[in-house]
């Protein structure tokens, strides 16, 4: 997602083997933080007040807005404010064709399976991105079980088949009579959830949806799974010109001085379990860091993946700017408990100036149609945070 490209349509070329294998180099871990936290399992606000993924949230465009003159500058910790959902589910579901056999890319090899019946559709992941998707097309009607993070209007009425937000529930789903199960492979145990297939569900799995170039090969391949294939290419046409517009905007946000471009970099905080994990390139975040137009700093050091933070590492990088989740944030008791916990923040720039930013768990890795407002509300964060 850099600045000026998003809008592209050819970036919809990406092979799912790619994808695949940027997905397993570089969210590994990113699955490792929503379990060991039990993140998706979490069903409060943000930390900072922020309203949950699934309340409709409306901001003034962020043309409107005064950024700050150097944002490398400000003090003082934010919360991300996502606003949205500014791409709305189609008006009326397409009638599905079917019976269709499609792809399923499970972990252990690609296999096919033939879906007849989507009027009972479960779809689980870490994320939410994948019942997020089923619900971009119209078909919200049809989920009948839905992971913790799977939050829309209406989708509160909806029983939710995971414990601690990252196991499935056999015998939850099993109950709720599935029609079909669509998953990305990030809930598990994995074997458990083939093993429904075995009882007759038909599983497809799907590309775990990190970032743009991945959300859109995620969205063709649930539209398949659920016969109404013809009306992804509407949406990701709708989705891209969606991140290209909002990158626009950000960069009206910008400073004039490349020098005052604020560097930044996500730490995955669990305070009470002492876990700090740097993420770098590949992790998803690194292409947000670039959509907002500032410089991602573990990239600076080439850092990839995510890592356990070292001292020397975070002192090296040396951002202006620490991203974190907030329900991590509040795990570490704020600002001042994550300062105490790790004095090697309050080493760097941003802990100096106390320059934290945390954003809502279930939006921050959700990809599908969610990412322009992620984008949307990092910038407001970064540039204009005296606006929240």
């Amino acid at each position: 997602m850099a600045l000026g490209g998003a809008g592209e349509r050819d970036t919809v070329s990406v092979s799912p083997a790619t994808t695949r294998g940027r997905w397993r180099r570089g969210t590994a871990l990113a699955v490792l933080a929503f379990a060991a936290l039990g993140l998706a399992g979490c069903q409060t606000g943000a930390s900072g007040g922020a309203p949950d993924a699934a309340t409709s949230v409306e901001l003034p465009p962020l043309s409107e807005l005064t950024p700050l003159e150097d944002p490398t500058a400000y003090e003082g910790p934010t919360t991300a404010v996502v606003g949205g959902p500014s791409i709305p589910p189609l008006d009326s579901a397409p009638d599905p064709e079917l019976p269709v056999t499609v792809v399923s890319h499970d972990r252990g090899g690609e296999a096919e399976v033939t879906v007849s019946d989507v009027s009972r559709v479960v779809p689980l992941s870490l994320s939410g991105s994948v019942g997020e998707l089923v619900h971009a097309f119209g078909m919200s009607g049809n989920i009948v079980g839905r992971d913790i993070s799977t939050n829309f209007p209406g989708s509160e009425d909806i029983p939710v088949v995971t414990r601690d937000g990252h196991s499935v529930d056999a015998e939850g789903v099993l109950a709720l009579d599935p029609s079909l199960i669509i998953t990305d492979g990030s809930i598990g145990p994995t074997d458990v959830v083939l093993q429904l297939r075995d009882a007759g569900i038909p599983v497809v799995t799907v590309d775990r949806a990190i970032d743009a170039e991945s959300s859109y090969v995620t969205a063709q391949q649930v539209a398949d799974a659920l016969g109404v294939g013809s009306a992804a290419p509407a949406l990701i046409d709708r989705l891209q010109q969606a991140i290209a517009d909002t990158e626009a905007e950000v960069r009206t946000l910008l400073p004039a001085e490349e020098s005052k471009r604020p560097r930044v970099a996500f730490l995955y905080v669990r305070g009470t379990a002492g876990i700090f994990y740097l993420f770098g390139e590949g992790s998803g975040v690194d292409s947000l860091i670039r959509s907002i137009g500032a410089v991602d700093a573990a990239e600076e050091i080439g850092w990839e993946g995510e890592k356990p933070m070292t001292e020397e590492a975070l002192i090296g990088m040396d951002p202006d700017i620490i991203l974190v989740m907030s329900k991590g944030l509040e795990s570490a008791g704020g600002v001042d408990g994550l300062l105490a916990a790790q004095p090697s923040i309050a080493l760097t720039t941003a802990g100096q100036h106390r320059r934290i930013i945390d954003v809502d768990d279930d939006v921050l890795f959700a990809g599908g149609t969610r990412i322009p407002d992620v984008i949307d509300g990092l910038a407001r964060a970064v540039y204009a945070p005296d606006s929240l």
